[in-house]
């Protein structure tokens, strides 16, 4: 892999995972805090909204440092599909089922930018698109300002396709350079209806991470950490862009295999 490498960490489980991922999430919350009192951060839907909670809602060991500041953290999605809040399909829904619904309060609340549920059933997703990418221009400065809004953390699923977001292997998606949020009908995996962060956008951020757990991964993970075919791949292509920005945390059965040096730590 040329240039600077990502990091590929690996555990014995999910639980274990949990454990080292909460110091690299708070990490992250602490230096935002630092420079701008603010964490912008974006997630993804799947597993990673429960090793998330897992992670996250455990009691620390009461220092600040060890402390999730959820009134200061802004939540925005780094896809959504075009379906209602409270569709099973929707990733706001997945995260406040699992994390967002059990945060104590005396961590305060995040605020969270979900999709505007009025355009779900329109017929081209654009205008879903088009409306997210306002509220991140609110957020983020108005777009003529800055060319690329600049997220805090981003966390990530990895599909055993090797797709990220709702970016997927060869669509068009993956030229797009000028549009922070883009629109996307026919997305091979169901929904087809979505919008997604670009790529731009997602390699940008301060840091990124990667969930990726289970045997059914071993074999695209193979594909992006040790194949010369599988560098256009859009999980690929995150860690191309953004290098060492980007940790991987897997557990031992999605990397089973693959021969990219990975470690147990940070």
């Amino acid at each position: 892999m040329a240039g600077p490498a990502p990091n590929l960490l690996s555990f014995q489980d999910t639980g274990a995972l949990a454990k080292q991922l909460r110091p690299y999430v708070l990490r992250n919350q602490n230096s935002a805090l630092s420079r701008h009192d603010t964490f912008r951060i974006a997630v993804s839907g799947g597993s990673l909204p429960a090793v998330l909670a897992k992670s996250l809602l455990v009691p620390g060991d009461g220092s600040p440092e060890d402390t999730a500041q959820f009134s200061k953290w802004e939540i925005f999605f780094a896809d959504e599909r075009a379906v209602p809040l409270n569709h099973e399909d929707s990733n706001y829904r997945l995260l406040k089922d699992e994390l967002l619904s059990k945060i104590p309060s005396d961590l305060g609340s995040p605020k969270v930018h979900p999709i505007d549920e009025a355009h779900v059933n329109d017929e081209d997703p654009q205008e879903l698109a088009d409306l997210y990418q306002e509220d991140l221009m609110r957020s983020f400065a108005a777009k003529d300002s800055v060319k690329l809004p600049v997220f805090d953390l981003i966390l990530l699923g990895c599909g055993p396709d090797g797709h990220t977001c709702s970016l997927f292997p060869g669509h068009e998606l993956l030229r797009e350079k000028d549009s922070w949020v883009s629109a996307i009908s026919d997305s091979p995996k169901p929904p087809p209806k979505r919008i997604t962060l670009t790529l731009p956008v997602v390699t940008h951020a301060v840091n990124i991470a990667f969930i990726a757990t289970g045997g059914g991964k071993k074999e695209i993970m193979k594909q992006i950490f040790d194949a010369e075919e599988g560098r256009s791949l859009p999980s690929s292509l995150v860690n191309q862009g953004a290098g060492e920005k980007v940790t991987w945390f897997t557990d031992h059965a999605a990397v089973e295999g693959v021969s990219f040096p990975r470690r147990g730590s940070l």
